[in-house]
């Protein structure tokens, strides 16, 4: 099957396959909002956090094929996202990584494998940085946005506020036109047209208080601090065809994680677990199994 015919099939496949764990959960956070929850499956448990406006509905490639190898799949929609209840505010990476512990504890997760896409990888390593790695024995960070985003006098290899500045007015102006824009870099120069407009559906689903706020977060964040805290085996995925920032995330990332090991996805996007699923879900699968 070529790159586009797969493509293709993800987005036209039924979201969740039938398995006896149920599928459309609910955990409710600290501060009593209502986080969605693919669950599917039994043994080890992977946990999968998405990335920046999209959500659980993303992994739909890993989670059924995870669960037929034996693991169990867990993915949740960001506060704000998907099908979770979309608050005005907290959207803060303290409260995104406490809402990372809801999942985990009220499930009785442990031995974890935790996998952070996108601005997902912060909300990975700030959880281990205020809950410890108690739950967790691995982490896959892929296409990282850590560890500092903006450009300070400290970092000098962050991007200017100015820049982030125009994003957020873009994003305010004309919501579906930055949002369009953004799929060369997230699923390629020429994605498969179902695929772009199925991952569309799912940016859509998010709040524009939620895209704004958490852009803001993870351009402003400084996780420097956080990565010390990153003790158990980590990965670290990028693909080539990124933009041009996330080679750099991923770099710094891997420097300061002690022991993590760097790799990349020649010629993929930013989602290179759909673009590049079969390398992915085989290497992911290798090593929840280590």
């Amino acid at each position: 099957m070529n790159r586009r015919s797969l493509l293709a099939s993800i987005a036209a496949a039924p979201l969740i396959a039938g398995h006896a764990r149920a599928a459309g959960s609910f955990v409710e956070t600290r501060d009593g909002q209502q986080l969605f929850c693919r669950d599917i499956g039994a043994d080890k448990p992977v946990v999968f956090v998405h990335g920046w406006t999209l959500s659980s509905a993303i992994w739909r490639g890993q989670l059924d094929w995870l669960a037929g190898q034996g693991l169990r799949a867990v993915a949740y929609d960001r506060r704000g996202h998907g099908q979770s209840t979309k608050p005005a505010s907290g959207y803060g990476y303290d409260t995104l990584a406490d809402d990372l512990a809801s999942v985990l504890d009220r499930l009785g997760l442990r031995d974890v494998t935790l996998v952070g896409h996108s601005m997902g990888g912060g909300e990975v390593v700030r959880y281990l940085a205020r809950h410890g790695s108690r739950r967790v024995v691995r982490v896959l960070l892929v296409a990282p946005t850590t560890p500092y985003a903006l450009k300070t006098a400290d970092n000098p290899e962050g991007l200017d506020k100015a820049i982030y500045d125009k994003l957020v007015a873009a994003l305010e102006t004309n919501r579906p036109a930055y949002l369009q824009a953004g799929m060369p870099a997230f699923l390629g120069a020429h994605p498969d047209p179902a695929t772009a407009v199925w991952a569309l559906a799912i940016a859509t689903q998010a709040t524009l208080d939620a895209q704004v706020q958490c852009l803001r977060a993870f351009t402003e964040t400084d996780f420097r601090p956080d990565l010390t805290a990153v003790t158990v085996p980590t990965r670290i995925v990028y693909g080539t065809a990124d933009a041009p920032i996330i080679p750099v995330h991923a770099r710094r990332t891997h420097e300061g994680i002690a022991g993590s090991r760097l790799e990349t996805y020649e010629g993929a996007p930013h989602a290179l677990f759909v673009t590049d699923r079969d390398r992915f879900n085989n290497e992911l699968l290798e090593f929840a199994q280590s």
